[in-house]
């Protein structure tokens, strides 16, 4: 089972999230935030293997959190959701060892897993 946190402050974006996740058997979201500053303390509590984090949070951003939540967790792997195309971004989140970009205004893909790159569940 793939344990995942959800970090996004837009409530409809964040329960849709939640919503298509939970249509997966191998997934188990395991948190649900709206500040970045809650990411890490929620993370080191939770323990999960992905973190879908919204760039731009209140608290701290997402990419700080990303990489604070790789230092504190780095068995974690972050994934950026954005809406956001500003330069520099798509840099900074290789800095910090983001693992990968889900665009906001992407068309949906089959399965999350396939196209987001997560790591698949084992045994």
């Amino acid at each position: 089972m793939i344990r995942v946190l959800i970090a996004e402050d837009m409530h409809m974006i964040r329960g849709a999230l939640v919503a298509l996740l939970s249509l997966e058997d191998d997934m188990q979201v395991i948190a649900e935030l709206e500040r970045g500053d809650q990411i890490v303390p929620a993370a080191l509590e939770t323990r999960p293997d992905v973190a879908v984090i919204d760039i731009d949070l209140p608290g701290l951003d997402g990419l700080t959190a990303a990489e604070q939540l790789h230092q504190r967790l780095p068995e974690c792997q972050a994934l950026v959701l954005t809406g956001l195309s500003q330069p520099g971004n798509l840099l900074r989140a290789l800095k910090v060892h983001v693992r990968g970009f889900i665009v906001k205004d992407a068309p949906p893909r089959p399965s999350p897993t396939a196209s987001a790159g997560w790591p698949r569940a084992s045994g």
